[in-house]
């Protein structure tokens, strides 16, 4: 019960589980996030300096496109994820160390570099008062990263 290889599959059970609940809050509360990536790429509670506002997208078919990407990257995340928990349960140790490795890193790159980076300092989320969800990318991104390094530390060579 306490070895790394445990450990790295009940993490990767754990983010599984997250991640396609995540999945399944954006398809049966769709409205409310959608309003969420709205607002984040119009920009509208934002401080509202023309030095970055230029940078809103207020077109709601592109609001839209966004908001279904984001939900299909992470129902590919989930299911990469569901996979490589499946395969350390069947003893599988490369395989599900390749999916939980790729499921990890698509977390890692949505949350980090869709969130954090584009939608925090490009859109500048850290200035809304009213939907900032900084703190939550910066969860998710450190949940992926340390199942990243728990799985490519305990690698066997």
């Amino acid at each position: 019960m306490g070895s790394p290889r445990a450990a790295i599959t009940a993490l990767t059970g754990i983010t599984a589980l997250y991640m396609a609940l995540v999945v399944f809050g954006n398809i049966t509360d769709y409205e409310t996030n959608h309003a969420f990536v709205q607002h984040v790429l119009a920009m509208d509670t934002t401080f509202g300096s023309p030095n970055t506002t230029w940078r809103a997208i207020t077109s709601p078919i592109a609001v839209t496109v966004v908001y279904v990407l984001i939900i299909l990257w992470e129902a590919v995340t989930a299911l990469a994820l569901v996979a490589g928990l499946v395969a350390w349960l069947r003893g599988r140790e490369e395989v599900a160390r390749r999916l939980s490795s790729t499921g990890w890193v698509m977390q890692a790159l949505l949350f980090g570099g869709g969130f954090i980076a584009i939608g925090g300092e490009w859109f500048a989320m850290w200035q809304s008062k009213d939907w900032n969800g900084l703190s939550a990318a910066f969860q998710n991104f450190v949940v992926a990263a340390l199942g990243l390094i728990l799985l490519h530390a305990s690698r066997r060579d």
